[in-house]
Formats: C-alpha cells, sequence, structure tokens
C-alpha cells in the first residue's frame, strides 16, 4: 500500500465525517407541512379564530392597546422612555446588538437601572450579536445585568448553531411590551429618509397580551439559565387597556417551529379580499407561493413590499427575485422599495387580520430561528396599518411579470443556483 492509497482512505473518511456534521447540524428530524392548506372559511367567520386559538394558540386576549412606532426616531425613544420608568423588572431579548451610538445609550440606560436595584434580563443572540462592542457587556453586567448569549457554541450545544433567536421582545415590570423588526443598531436610527436609515416598524403593547410577550421571553431565558421567571414582577395581573383582541404567536425548533409558517398559510388561505404584505427577507416556498396564488385565482388582490437595491442580504434578494414568477404571472403586485434598507414584517389579511413581529417571510424563519409575532384581529388597527403599507408604497417601484421575465440571463442562472441554499435562507 503507497501514500496516494492512504491519502485516498483519509480524504474519505474526512469527507464522510464532514457530511455527517453537516447533516446534524443542518438537517431536519420533525414532520414538515407537506399538504396545501385550502381556503375553508374567511378571516370574518369564528372559526378562523379558533383555529388560531386552538389549533396553534395561544388564545387571543381582548382588551389591548397597541401604539405603532416607525422608525428609529419614533422606535428608540420609546424603548428607552419605557426603560428608563422600569420599578422592579426588565426583560430584553433581540437578534441584532450592534456597537454605535444607540447601542452605547441602551447599554447605559439599562445598566443606570440595574444600579437602582431594577432586576434586568438579557438574552442576546451569539451570531446576531457578534458585531457589539464587549465593552457594552462588561459595563452591564459590572453593573448587575444578567446577560446571556443564545446558543453560543459549546461542546453541549454545538448541533443548535443553525438554531437562532431571532426574537425582539422587550417587556418592562410585566406590564409595558415591545416587538417588531428592528435590532439595536444605528442602521435604524432617523426616519428611513436615506441609504443610512433603515425603514422598520415596532410596536408598544399593554394589557394581557403582554403576558404571552413575557412568556415567550420566558421561554428562552428558561432554555439558556435553567431558571424561571415567574414571580408577579414578570406576570403581574393585567388588565383591559384597550380594545384590541391580540396574541403573541411564537415558534421554535424544540416548540413547534413549523407552526409559525402554518399560521401565515392559514392566514393566506383565510384570505378573500386583500392580502398586503410588507418583508424584509421574502423567499417563499412552494407551498406559500401555490396558497397566494391560489387566492389570487379566487380574486384576492396581492401586494408585497420588498426591499431593493438597498438591502444587507443581496444572497436573499436574488434568491427571491428567482420564486416570483408564478406570483407575478397570476397577478401578484410585487414592489421594490427604493430609499433604503426595508425591514418590516407586516401581513395585513382583508383589511382585519393583522400579523407583526419578527418573523420573514422564508424558510430561516419558517423552520430554523425562534420567533415571535403579535397577531390582531381588529379593523381599525388593520387600516392603521394600511396607511404605512400606502405610504411605503408611494416610494417603492413596481416589478411587472414582463420586466421579470426579461432579467438577464446570468441573472437568472445566478437565482437559479440558488435553489439549493433556500432552505437555508
Amino acid at each position: 500500500m503507497n501514500l496516494s492509497f492512504w491519502s485516498i482512505i483519509f480524504a474519505s473518511i474526512a469527507t464522510a465525517v464532514i457530511f455527517w456534521l453537516v447533516l446534524l447540524i443542518f438537517g431536519r428530524s420533525e414532520k414538515e407541512i407537506t399538504r396545501h392548506i385550502t381556503h375553508l372559511y374567511p378571516i370574518s367567520d369564528p372559526q378562523f379564530l379558533r383555529s388560531m386559538s386552538v389549533l396553534l394558540g395561544p388564545a387571543l386576549v381582548m382588551g389591548n392597546r397597541v401604539e405603532t412606532l416607525l422608525n428609529g426616531d419614533e422606535i428608540f425613544p420609546a424603548m428607552l422612555k419605557a426603560i428608563r420608568s422600569a420599578e422592579k423588572t426588565i426583560t430584553f431579548e433581540t437578534f441584532i446588538y450592534w456597537s454605535g451610538n444607540i447601542g452605547k445609550e441602551f447599554a447605559d440606560t439599562l445598566s443606570d437601572k440595574a444600579r437602582q436595584g431594577i432586576r434586568i434580563h438579557i438574552l442576546l443572540d451569539w451570531v446576531g450579536s457578534q458585531k457589539i462592542d464587549e465593552s457594552y457587556i462588561q459595563e452591564m453586567q459590572d453593573a448587575g445585568v444578567e446577560v446571556e448569549k443564545y446558543h453560543r457554541p459549546t461542546w453541549r450545544t454545538w448541533r443548535r448553531l443553525n438554531n437562532r433567536t431571532h426574537r425582539k421582545i422587550l417587556v418592562v415590570d410585566g406590564r409595558i411590551g415591545f416587538t417588531g423588526g428592528v435590532g439595536i443598531a444605528d442602521e435604524w436610527n432617523g426616519h428611513a429618509q436615506g441609504p443610512d436609515n433603515w425603514r422598520d416598524t415596532h410596536y408598544r403593547i399593554e394589557g394581557p397580551v403582554v403576558a404571552q410577550l413575557q412568556a415567550a421571553f420566558t421561554d428562552n431565558w428558561t432554555k439558556v439559565k435553567g431558571n424561571v421567571l415567574h414571580s408577579g414582577e414578570y406576570f403581574p395581573e393585567l388588565k383591559e387597556n384597550g380594545p384590541y383582541f391580540a396574541q403573541v404567536f411564537k415558534s421554535s425548533t424544540e416548540g413547534g417551529a413549523e407552526s409559525m409558517h402554518l399560521m401565515y398559510l392559514l392566514s393566506i388561505a383565510a384570505a378573500q379580499e386583500s392580502i398586503h404584505l410588507s418583508m424584509a427577507y421574502f423567499v417563499p416556498d412552494v407551498l406559500a407561493r401555490d396558497a397566494m396564488v391560489a387566492a389570487l385565482k379566487r380574486g384576492v388582490t396581492i401586494q408585497i413590499i420588498l426591499p431593493g437595491r438597498y438591502i444587507d442580504q443581496t444572497l436573499v434578494r436574488s434568491a427571491s427575485r428567482g420564486t416570483w414568477g408564478s406570483l407575478l404571472e397570476a397577478g401578484a403586485e410585487i414592489f421594490e422599495f427604493q430609499p433604503t434598507m426595508f425591514h418590516c414584517k407586516v401581513l395585513i389579511v382583508d383589511k382585519q387580520w393583522v400579523s407583526v413581529g419578527s418573523t420573514n417571510f422564508d424558510n430561516r424563519s419558517f423552520k430554523l430561528n425562534d420567533e415571535a409575532n403579535l397577531n390582531i384581529y381588529d379593523q381599525q388597527f388593520a387600516q392603521r396599518q394600511l396607511v404605512d403599507f400606502r405610504r411605503d408604497l408611494a416610494r417603492a417601484r413596481q416589478i411587472t411579470f414582463q420586466e421579470w421575465k426579461n432579467r438577464p440571463w446570468k441573472e437568472k442562472a445566478w437565482e437559479y443556483s440558488l435553489k439549493i441554499m433556500r432552505p437555508q435562507l
């Protein structure tokens, strides 16, 4: 036996080991949704709410107040004001926390509150917070803030490397909640006035549904720390405080990864009049595309706003464009936002049902990441979101089916080559 023979043997073994590791990290064992969701009832039918409350859960609860916040100029001051008002506890979970002025302001404010005796728990995604200045974390920890990283690679957790927490949750005293699309970074500063000021929407929440938002945070905090935050300081009695019927809907690979996917499919299948979708990352699978085409065939109007040339993930944009054919041909209207990065995540169905939060319309959000959305069943709230949608539409450019068909062949070839990556995007 010569050296080349052993080289081949070792190379084969190494290849097999690498392939096995890839399967362990990126493979999936759960049973996935494989059947089309048919149109059985409209959004207005009580059965739709029963399905959302019982089949998927938790139950929608009445008596919530929700304030819509646009872009960093409105979002960050509202979050910081709530933090400064804390009397007992603050829980905070986010995917992106980067260095910069806004990151430092949050670190300083949270540290100040911890020194006042407020119990503060912060959960940062290990991948999403790679750009944070470690001095921010040290400052907060020195002040008494508990800071943890979600799925930091260790010998016990390396198989979960591909599962990130993408949730955006801030809860103050168990009474005031925030969720939406914003990350803690200077990119969100301003009011979407230019390429350096991202467009996003976040929501300030009061009422019984805040307890569900707190439960979503506690879910992941328990996974990381092993202790449960369950006292009245975190879950106080919450009385009705507004007109909205709402639920906080969460998903994770360990507790129903397909549930968020199913929630979106059921919402699309129930549409009778219109679907308006604002989405940062849009890579719909076959089931989602078929559900939208079926909705278009029964007369539903579909308008979708996506990022244009200003996008932080150009690969995702290319993968997305490769999926538009059947939608455009069936009559969907797709627009690209022009002024800056478009990071919103808002679904409005039949001007009555709204889902907002951290979830993107792609396989990573539906099946790989931990996500949390606020669902609201209310015409007035839906109309408020439609006002913002139309304003964004006025700053977007429509992509026609003919333009999509006539794109350069190199672009088509690149988009086609990305099909193999769509399950990870």
